[in-house]
């Protein structure tokens, strides 16, 4: 067994241990010392030299990536993560971690010994108690959204409450997060919030009532993507509707100010067909 090929299997980075198991020799090991081929990580542990520096992180330190940074890398919409999120059970007591924050709990699904990752469902249980939670909402519909997890699954598991709380409230229909962030905020109002509307050719990303849509405007919305949406806008116009558009900072920074546009325009019944 060609030890750089198994190595290159496991990401990078594993142990000598589960190496040895698929047949990697102790010559072998040797001659790749000698070569420089093989980095030392910790005990037990070794990488290729450039091996993903999360993860020769987490092997160094005995612990595996997840919460909000095991979301960041599974393309997950998270707000920030400004700072790396890593667990380990709380027996665990040679698990060292200078920087970043470290989750001492007993995972609801098992962690392999070789994982440097955590399962996306243990993630998820960290990110109900560790997030706000309109930013744990939003990880959640993110999942949902890419079907990286499977919601029955999630049911039958031993949830505690904040994740039991998540997976009763969230649903797959958000395109981002800052759309599960609008509709959290505004989630008290006594007024259908309908998602993602087919209308007059286009999908929309809010229709509040039967007439006032909001659009949240991301990045993309420049150039060719802006002309199609106010072409969109006109059209909704001449058809009755109502439309308000948000951009992300005035969403993520100014929200008392987008709530007050938003309880104003309800106030003229503009939600209303007429």
């Amino acid at each position: 067994m060609d030890l750089i090929e198994e190595l290159t299997r496991h990401h990078g980075v594993a142990r000598v241990e589960t190496l040895r198991r698929a047949g990697v020799t102790d010559h072998a090991f040797r001659r790749a010392r000698t070569d420089r081929r093989i980095l030392s990580v910790r005990r037990g542990w070794i990488a290729l030299p450039g091996a993903d520096e999360e993860l020769v992180a987490a092997a160094r330190r005995g612990v595996v990536l997840s919460c909000v940074t095991l979301a960041v890398r599974r393309g997950l919409w998270v707000r920030e993560a400004p700072e790396p999120h890593v667990a380990a059970p709380p027996s665990s007591g040679h698990a060292r971690v200078s920087r970043g924050i470290v989750h001492w709990s007993a995972p609801l699904i098992p962690r392999n010994p070789d994982a440097l990752e955590d399962s996306l469902e243990n993630a998820l249980v960290l990110i109900a108690r560790c997030q706000p939670h309109e930013a744990s909402m939003a990880v959640w519909e993110s999942a949902l959204r890419k079907r990286l997890v499977d919601p029955q699954v999630l049911e039958r598991l031993d949830l505690p409450p904040a994740a039991r709380r998540m997976l009763a409230e969230a649903t797959p229909f958000a395109d981002a997060g800052t759309e599960t962030i609008f509709r959290t905020r505004l989630g008290w109002l006594d007024i259908p919030i309908v998602p993602q509307v087919w209308l007059h050719g286009h999908r929309v990303d809010f229709l509040i009532g039967e007439r006032l849509v909001v659009q949240i405007d991301g990045g993309h919305h420049v150039g060719a993507q802006r002309e199609e949406d106010n072409k969109h806008d006109a059209l909704l116009r001449l058809h009755g509707y109502h439309v308000i558009r948000i951009g992300y900072d005035r969403l993520m920074n100014h929200w008392p100010e987008v709530q007050a546009l938003i309880l104003l325009a309800i106030a003229q019944r503009l939600h209303l067909a007429r």
